[in-house]
């Protein structure tokens, strides 16, 4: 889900958008284009049970209405809806389907990326006070344009997250990313290298930090790699780290969702024991060991494979 605990503050380029996306939503040329995108990839159905619930019956399907247009208006309310399992689902497969569309070299692309620009910009707002610096030399307005322009690169760029509740967590990394690589270039009045502010230490985790750990756990709980109920919301970085490699060995099939379990019940402050793990996964305690050690291997295997940045 798409986070809109802080709104963009009145005036800049975040005003400037706001007054833009107004007059996209009433272009009627728009509204028909982003209907024929749901359309075609199915969408209508589940947007309108969101965004239009009075429709849905007794029985609880949802049908769209005949002849129902959608704007980029309803597609915003979904990336920013509520958290819950049934929306946050809608919400990235809403996101990747507007990823996809910017991906390419044509108006449609262009329109996609815009529509995910208004999506990210309370991600944007927060990217942008992160790094204003009271030594910096460099205003929240200027830094406001570097971060949006990186947003929208990094939007048309197309790459996509396939793992739940990663797709607007990814678009905010690696917009942060861009934004200090840029500040990092520009060499300040008194030749203050921006790239030194950010190896200082930061008493607390920042915002992209923080979203990116939500969305870890979030994985997890969903790929039942938490060993308890309630999974892991005080983990450490140590624990949110594994449980990240694990995804990720599971995403690329190096690790079966029974290994990536074997590690992660293991290896964390409160391991599940052997016994328990086993019944739960309906085999013996000393199966379970050799498949935990053979889950090792190929996840250290499959880390030695990556190549080197």
């Amino acid at each position: 889900m798409l986070d809109v605990q802080r709104p963009a503050p009145a005036g800049g380029i975040f005003n400037r958008l706001d007054a833009e996306w107004a007059t996209l939503c009433a272009d009627s040329a728009v509204r028909a284009e982003v209907t024929t995108w749901l359309v075609t990839d199915r969408l209508t159905d589940h947007l309108t049970a969101v965004t239009d619930p009075v429709t849905e019956s007794v029985t609880g399907s949802v049908t769209a209405l005949p002849g129902r247009s959608f704007g980029p208006e309803q597609l915003l309310a979904v990336l920013r809806s509520r958290s819950g399992h049934r929306s946050d689902a809608l919400t990235d497969a809403v996101l990747r389907t507007l990823l996809r569309r910017a991906a390419g070299h044509d108006r449609s692309a262009g329109l996609a990326a815009r529509i995910v620009v208004q999506a990210m910009i309370p991600a944007a707002v927060r990217i942008a006070r992160g790094q204003v610096r009271s030594f910096g030399g460099r205003s929240f307005t200027d830094i406001s344009s570097v971060t949006v322009a990186a947003l929208y690169e990094v939007t048309r760029a197309g790459r996509i997250h396939a793992r739940p509740g990663r797709p607007a967590a990814n678009l905010a990394l690696d917009t942060l990313r861009h934004v200090c690589r840029e500040l990092a270039a520009d060499r300040e009045e008194h030749g203050e290298d921006l790239a030194v502010a950010e190896d200082l230490p930061d008493p607390a985790p920042g915002p992209a930090e923080m979203a990116a750990a939500r969305a870890v756990r979030t994985a997890a709980a969903a790929a039942g790699l938490h060993p308890r109920t309630g999974g892991d919301e005080e983990a450490g970085r140590a624990r949110l780290e594994l449980l990240e490699l694990v995804l990720d060995a599971m995403d690329s099939s190096a690790l079966s969702p029974v290994d990536g379990r074997a590690i992660a019940w293991h290896y964390t402050t409160t391991p599940l024991p052997d016994t328990a793990a086993a019944a739960r996964a309906g085999t013996t305690a000393g199966a379970w060991q050799r498949r935990r050690s053979r889950a090792v291997a190929r996840l250290t295997a499959s880390l030695q494979l990556v190549p080197a940045a």
